[in-house]
């Protein structure tokens, strides 16, 4: 059985100087990045090794489109979630939007 948790932040946009390309994240923190980092750390004790970068894989849901991705732990606290073009493009999501998230744990 899996994990369910919601979340609400305000996305963000990663760029680089070195690089051409940006990414639009949300930062998923506070209890349910905490949630998240608990189920991370029973799968790394339950199959012996965590995933790559301490990710974790997960269903997303916001408003009406659902999509599996994972989720990678933050430089500072919590998670960030990779909101890809097609999904910020069909809900109608920009660099500051605030964004309800539904994610089940997998």
């Amino acid at each position: 059985m899996s994990d369910s948790l919601t979340h609400t932040g305000e996305v963000w946009l990663w760029t680089s100087a070195t690089s051409p390309g940006s990414w639009h994240f949300l930062t998923i923190d506070g209890a349910a990045g905490e949630a998240i980092a608990a189920h991370e750390a029973m799968r790394r004790l339950e199959f012996g090794s965590g995933r790559g970068f301490g990710s974790v894989k997960v269903r997303v849901r916001v408003g009406d489109s659902e999509w599996n991705t994972s989720v990678f732990p933050a430089s500072d606290e919590g998670y960030i979630l990779p909101l890809k073009a097609a999904i910020r493009k069909a809900e109608g999501i920009v660099q500051g939007s605030e964004v309800t998230v539904e994610l089940e744990l997998l």
